[in-house]
């Protein structure tokens, strides 16, 4: 791992950087590269604060990012953030950036208060899993969760 390596919350000046990471974590889950449309996405993230962002940086390369978005818990009463996007760069996997940017979320949770971090993903992605295991993550047993297509 780099010396050099830093975990920032991202603002709209690491833009180009969180869009082009962006971009390739969409190209991951079979998504067309539009790299026009994913500057606008990230732009109106950062603009409106609907997700809390951060960005892993080597110097001012970025190498990976994780996306939160807020939500509540009406039977606990307090705040959730939905853990939704997390991703490396493939050159820089496997050297602990992703186990870094998982902690930056972890404490921005506790620091806004949130009750827990909820995350999904695909039931094919094994490398994450483990990693969300190693962390402390547990597979929910009791709901089963449902979406609607709209």
């Amino acid at each position: 791992m780099s010396p050099s390596l830093n975990i920032a919350l991202a603002t709209t000046h690491h833009l180009t950087e969180v869009a082009m990471l962006f971009d390739h974590y969409r190209v991951f889950y079979n998504q067309q590269s539009n790299l026009r449309e994913a500057q606008q996405f990230i732009a109106d993230r950062l603009q409106h604060q609907d997700s809390a962002i951060f960005l892993a940086l080597d110097k001012d390369k970025g190498l990976g990012f994780i996306q939160l978005y807020p939500s509540f818990s009406s039977v606990s009463m307090g705040r959730v953030w939905i853990l939704n996007d997390l991703f490396v760069l493939p050159s820089h996997r496997r050297q602990g950036i992703a186990k870094q940017l998982m902690q930056a979320a972890a404490d921005y949770a506790r620091d806004t208060g949130a009750i827990r971090l909820a995350l999904a993903t695909q039931k094919t992605n094994t490398a994450a899993q483990s990693l969300y295991q190693s962390l402390g993550y547990r597979l929910d047993q009791t709901f089963d969760h449902f979406t609607l297509t709209l």
